[in-house]
């Protein structure tokens, strides 16, 4: 299943994109994201690493692509068997947007989830 979500600009195009590009910024923005473990402190091709969520959960992830210009990136998340594909844009007026491919039991909850963290990546 692949669902997307997007939220208004409320900031800046460039002050939404930093906060995307530099992954120790995640959990300022992210609410279900507690801690990041990056192989990278900036978003690029091959980075790697471990989200920290609620009650402990670590997710693996792999950045498979970046396009600075664009300001778009996606990456593939995964929990033991549980995959996802997300990219992730940020649009010129500063609105921001995410399609996630799943499974439709982990997809539809965390979709959600997402559109939180979009409004609160895009704040002021």
């Amino acid at each position: 299943m692949e669902v997307s979500t997007r939220a208004p600009g409320r900031a800046p195009a460039e002050v939404v994109w930093e906060r995307y590009a530099h992954i120790h910024r995640w959990p300022e923005w992210a609410p279900q994201i507690t801690g990041v473990e990056p192989s990278a402190p900036r978003l690029a091709p091959g980075v790697t690493g471990r989200v920290r969520g609620p009650l402990g959960v670590r997710v693996r992830f792999t950045v498979t692509e970046v396009d600075d210009a664009a300001r778009t990136w996606a990456w593939r998340a995964r929990l033991g068997p549980l995959r996802l594909a997300l990219r992730h844009g940020v649009e010129p007026d500063g609105s921001t947007w995410v399609t996630v491919r799943g499974p439709a039991p982990v997809v539809l909850p965390y979709l959600p989830v997402a559109h939180i963290a979009l409004r609160c990546l895009t704040r002021p």
